[in-house]
């Protein structure tokens, strides 16, 4: 069962962040928020340059930083907000519906709170809410994606050093991260899932190679690495060494009802449809004379919408205490794939405008936001766990079917 209701405190939460961020935000980050990053993923097409960019987003992390929400599920102790699962799904619904990113720590930040040493709180932690380092994931290999556990990074043992040779692939951000924590193979002779290792490394170990990948969208966001002798320290291993599968797999999300990018979808329908009804872009301007654009547009609308239900679904089992995870997979898919056909829907409904891919081109709409999408909504059903590998979780958690 879904409770669509805030109590008045809730509510009154809602509106205090609401209010925090008309105060705080920079103004030209929400004027860009429509050409980067929103629904189906338009890579940096804005009118910002990448160094304004970053020294905006710096300037509200460090708004968000004094207020205590740049981690709203971190425990105050260290640093975070100590927010309820509704408190972060409000914060974040309210950030969505504003426009604006939210610069949260890396994941990895909640793994070291789980599993790490005293002495590695103290040493990562920190620096993730100030936001002066950046990290990226050492997971997929060449021959180990979606069976993760077959991969085959070793870290050999020599004296208080571990000594990695092998390769990563699809790392996200790796050329621009400071460091990557990574799973590692420290025992070839155990069983696939046992006998791996979660290490944290600097990228600026000797012996390690970043390759950046070209993408079809013009980005290099995805990157190779590769390790040849390169040396990590042994204190450097994040929980038991060998036992890294069942750290990797643990993450205390920010929030993970999806609820942020059902809400920017609904923003990009928005866009798309004031765009078709611009008299200033009759050129584009096909809503009105072609039915069959016009249901495109409306079916996309009501899918958007049970994306935003399932996010309240997810949502309303975190509150009464429990732990989502069919609910995710549902709600991961369907938006995933949802992306995939805003995407299309963009691109069919502006026509021949729809290929141009210059942002600088004044006849490029949305500065080219929609191409731009459409080829970036291809990595929507690929990151963050394949839209195969969630149907296999919802087929075996929720139905019930035997795995194949």
């Amino acid at each position: 069962m879904v409770d669509y209701s805030y109590a008045p405190e809730q509510q009154a939460f809602r509106n205090e962040v609401s209010a925090f961020i008309d105060r705080h935000v920079p103004s030209e980050l929400v004027d860009e928020a429509p050409y980067v990053g929103i629904g189906v993923g338009a890579y940096n097409v804005g009118p910002l340059t990448a160094e304004r960019r970053r020294e905006l987003t710096n300037e509200w992390r460090a708004a968000l930083f004094e207020r205590g929400w740049v981690a709203p599920a971190w425990p105050t102790e260290y640093g975070g907000a100590g927010m309820t699962p509704m408190e972060q799904f409000i914060l974040a619904e309210v950030i969505a519906e504003k426009g604006v990113t939210f610069p949260r720590p890396p994941d990895v930040g909640s793994t070291i709170m789980t599993f790490g040493t005293d002495e590695q709180k103290h040493e990562f932690l920190p620096p993730m809410l100030s936001g002066g380092v950046r990290w990226c994931q050492g997971y997929s290999e060449p021959g180990s994606g979606s069976d993760l556990a077959s991969l085959q990074t070793r870290a050999a043992r020599d004296g208080d050093d571990f000594v990695l040779n092998g390769q990563k692939i699809w790392t996200s951000g790796a050329k621009q991260a400071d460091w990557m924590f990574a799973l590692v193979r420290t025992d070839p002779d155990a069983p696939k899932h046992r006998g791996i290792t979660y290490l944290l490394l600097p990228m600026t170990s000797p012996g390690l190679t970043v390759r950046p990948l070209a993408q079809i969208n013009g980005a290099s966001e995805f990157n190779e690495v590769f390790f040849e002798d390169v040396h990590v320290p042994v204190k450097n291993a994040v929980g038991e060494v060998n036992r890294g599968w069942y750290v990797g797999a643990t993450h205390l999300d920010f929030e993970r009802s999806s609820i942020g990018s059902a809400v920017s979808i609904i923003k990009t329908l928005d866009l798309l449809r004031e765009l078709l009804v611009d008299p200033a872009r009759a050129d584009v301007g096909r809503l009105q004379r072609e039915p069959a654009i016009r249901s495109d547009v409306a079916q996309r609308y009501v899918e958007a919408e049970v994306a935003r239900q399932l996010s309240y679904r997810v949502i309303s089992v975190q509150d009464r205490g429990g732990i989502p995870s069919n609910e995710s997979s549902v709600s991961k898919l369907f938006t995933s794939e949802l992306g995939q056909r805003i995407g299309n829907t963009g691109v069919k409904a502006i026509g021949l405008y729809g290929q141009l891919w210059d942002p600088e081109d004044s006849h490029a709409p949305n500065r080219a936001r929609w191409p731009r999408g459409y080829v970036s909504a291809v990595a929507w059903t690929i990151g963050g766990g394949t839209s195969e590998i969630q149907r296999n979780i919802i087929a075996t958690r929720s139905l019930g079917l035997p795995r194949g």
